[in-house]
């Protein structure tokens, strides 16, 4: 018999689940962008300014990144309805 706890998983097409990945939509990325504004203003406003630096220096790509996943999004719905199948009807 062998021992089944010296086979490699990777020689017999297992493919180990990498579930390390955010998904967040860009509206999610705005309101942390937006929040990360707030929570600077508000920081600030209590006197303190080095985390109040930090918290909103995370704002800027946080909103680009949501622009960017936006304009991602709508590219590839355009270009999906401009291109065809490969597959022409002649009727």
């Amino acid at each position: 018999m062998e021992n089944l706890n010296f086979i490699d998983p990777l020689l017999h097409g297992i493919n180990p689940i990498n579930n390390n990945q955010l998904n967040l939509s860009a509206k999610q990325l705005a309101c942390a962008g937006v929040g990360s504004l707030i929570a600077a203003a508000v920081l600030k406003k209590t006197g303190h300014t080095k985390s109040s630096a930090f918290v909103g220096s995370l704002a800027l790509p946080l909103l680009a990144s949501a622009l960017y996943k936006k304009y991602a999004a709508n590219a590839k719905e355009k270009r999906d309805a401009n291109s065809t199948s490969g597959i022409e009807y002649n009727h």
